[in-house]
């Protein structure tokens, strides 16, 4: 890294967009950015520090260059070579879409994502089924990767996303080390999620069992996944997602919430509105990303259906065997409330893993070191399945 930056605060005094960065140089295992040119962005912001375009204007310019190599590499055959350059553009234009509020400007970075990710799937990553999972009178977007040279049935983990994140990264960082180890991943966007609110306006909704169930039912048909070994696991406000699924669909084998949520997501968000007009990069969510994914524009609005958002009287259901892994040091969710999921849930067979500064994997979802919460999660499942 550059002289006074560092790996976890690239942006010292600007929480929002060090976070945001760290989320990006997450990836970096996964062969899906590059940290040279991250730094390059990184030093270019910091020269436009106080710029309100900068942010989206300095990610997407270096995702532009990088997609017009991996289109002319792609025009001449070079797939492989296309494949990485996409990958990386894709992420890069997914992060510099983060704060854009919602609207035409958002959603034309956010297709230039979404192609410059699937361009890349589709050649470094073969295995990687672009499906349709049936939801309602609608369908949810997912990935299917199968874990290649596995001919019977396998387990299967059905990955929800976050409020920020999309199904293009938790293919990568869970999917990959899943497949190595013999099993399928379905990562999907949700309601609320990626693709599913981005371009299909399906909101985020609090009895995320239907959604759940919608998941379990599509891999539990296919030919390839043994239905007894299904695992949901879900990742930031997929920590309320997965063990909101459990409590009430019974067919999962198994639960991780890779990070839990707040306990009380009603005075979080209280909490997020009042530090955001006291210091608006001090947090690390957009003022209007809860609205956004409600499908709301009133922040009252917001606040009062953020009340049904709470496992407190759904926890003690849940039955099957639960892994919480959180981060000593995570900064967006207190780590006390992934001890009170813990001591709330009814499973015979739970855990907590909480990551010291130490071992790695302290901050939020473990985003400092992905690959040491992915190994521990996939040792459990295997143990516990």
């Amino acid at each position: 890294m550059s002289p006074g930056g560092s790996w976890i605060d690239h942006f010292p005094g600007n929480f929002m967009w060090s976070n945001a960065a760290l989320v990006c140089k997450g990836m970096a295992p996964y062969g899906a950015v590059a940290i040279g040119e991250i730094d390059r962005i990184g030093e270019r912001l910091k020269a436009r520090a106080g710029e309100p375009a900068a942010w989206t204007e300095e990610w997407c310019a270096m995702a532009g260059k990088l997609e017009t190599v991996a289109d002319t590499a792609a025009a001449e055959g070079r797939h492989f070579t296309a494949g990485n350059y996409y990958l990386r553009a894709g992420n890069y234009y997914y992060t510099g879409e983060r704060f854009v509020p919602p609207g035409e400007r958002k959603l034309d970075v956010y297709r230039k994502a979404l192609r410059c990710y699937q361009e890349g799937l589709k050649r470094r990553h073969p295995n990687i089924e672009f499906v349709e999972v049936p939801y309602g009178n609608a369908t949810l977007p997912a990935y299917f990767m199968k874990a290649p040279g596995v001919a019977a049935r396998a387990p299967t983990v059905v990955l929800f996303d976050g409020m920020d994140n999309c199904k293009e990264m938790s293919v990568l960082f869970a999917g990959l080390e899943f497949a190595r180890r013999g099993m399928h991943t379905l990562a999907i966007d949700g309601p609320g999620q990626g693709e599913a609110l981005r371009l299909r306006n399906i909101h985020a909704r609090h009895d995320y069992e239907v959604p759940g169930t919608a998941a379990y039912e599509y891999v539990a048909k296919r030919s390839d996944v043994d239905p007894r070994k299904v695992v949901i696991m879900g990742y930031s406000f997929g920590g309320y997602y997965a063990p909101r699924t459990v409590a009430f669909e019974k067919r999962y084998a198994a639960c991780v919430a890779l990070g839990a949520l707040h306990w009380d997501i009603h005075a979080w968000q209280s909490d997020m509105m009042r530090k955001a007009q006291a210091s608006p990069t001090g947090i690390a969510q957009s003022n209007f990303q809860f609205q956004w994914i409600l499908g709301v524009n009133d922040p009252d609005a917001a606040l009062e259906r953020a009340k049904q958002f709470s496992l407190k009287d759904v926890a003690g259901k849940i039955t099957c065997p639960l892994l919480i892994t959180h981060g000593a040091n995570d900064r967006i969710v207190p780590v006390d409330d992934a001890r009170k999921l813990y001591e709330a849930a009814g499973s015979r067979r739970k855990t907590l893993k909480i990551f010291t500064p130490e071992e790695g994997g302290a901050e939020h979802c473990q985003v400092d070191n992905r690959q040491a919460g992915i190994d521990y999660i996939a040792d459990w499942i295997a143990a516990n399945i």
